[in-house]
């Protein structure tokens, strides 16, 4: 099956896009069909590395079924705010308690909270909401080594592909807040942010909460980004909100939150 749908050579583009897309639908049914005959064990599936020859159907299968799990997750909560941060952060630390206490308030409020589901901040806010009875939402990612779901959750979902991933977590909330992290964190940070000023979602508030971590970063986006190279517009930097305590995150998302 796999060797009819190599990619044959391009042909010019037809007046209307109508034959393109019953084309595209009816060579998408085929490999849906030949994908989910032809599903590999876990253990079996190559790594998504190299470019293949051939499409692998049974990867496409996959990526779809993982989006159709997803959107069917989402599309269950209607007010919900994605937190991120450090799965490595101590509960004894203030973030924690900070991002605890802030999904508390908001489950309160009628938002869901969806993490990573995971640990760190992503389990100190799913705990706050789980605690009240609010919805608590973890969309974690399957890895070779075992990732641990967090004990505070109402639902959850584990992907094996980080760019499925990564469009559910995008796409899942009125409001983002993002404390101190890593290279996740600071990733998806600027991926909300480019999506907004790109206008590929409609303004949403974003907000960084702790001040000590975040102004180095806001510093070098303003001094270097905006003024010294001009890659960025000053409206860019009014994008996120900067916070430093929960009753600041907490007011500021009730008044901004537009759904």
């Amino acid at each position: 099956m796999n060797e009819d749908l190599v990619r044959t050579p391009a042909t010019p583009l037809p007046l209307s896009s109508e034959p393109l897309i019953d084309e595209a639908a009816e060579r998408l049914a085929q490999v849906v069909h030949e994908g989910r005959r032809t599903m590999p064990e876990p253990e079996d599936r190559p790594l998504l590395v190299c470019k293949p020859r051939k499409i692998e159907s049974w990867r496409v299968f996959k990526i779809m079924s993982e989006f159709i799990e997803g959107f069917d997750i989402i599309r269950r909560h209607g007010l919900a705010i994605s937190f991120f941060g450090s799965a490595r952060t101590s509960p004894e630390s203030d973030a924690y308690k900070n991002a605890e206490e802030l999904a508390a308030r908001l489950a309160k409020k009628g938002f869901a909270v969806i993490t990573g589901g995971s640990s760190g901040i992503m389990q100190a806010a799913n705990k706050g909401a789980f605690t009240v009875g609010g919805a608590s939402v973890g969309l974690n990612i399957n890895l070779p080594d075992t990732q641990i779901y967090n004990p505070y959750l109402t639902e959850k979902f584990g992907f094996d592909h980080f760019f499925v991933r990564k469009v559910m977590l995008t796409y899942a909330s009125e409001v983002y807040v993002y404390f101190p992290g890593g290279f996740g964190t600071l990733d998806e940070f600027f991926e909300i942010v480019t999506l907004v000023q790109t206008k590929k979602i409609r303004r949403v508030p974003i907000i960084l909460f702790g001040r000590e971590y975040w102004e180095p970063l806001l510093a070098f986006i303003e001094k270097t980004m905006y003024r010294e190279r001009g890659t960025i517009d000053e409206a860019d930097m009014k994008l996120y909100t900067l916070v430093d305590s929960v009753d600041e995150a907490y007011d500021y998302v009730v008044k901004n939150v537009s759904c």
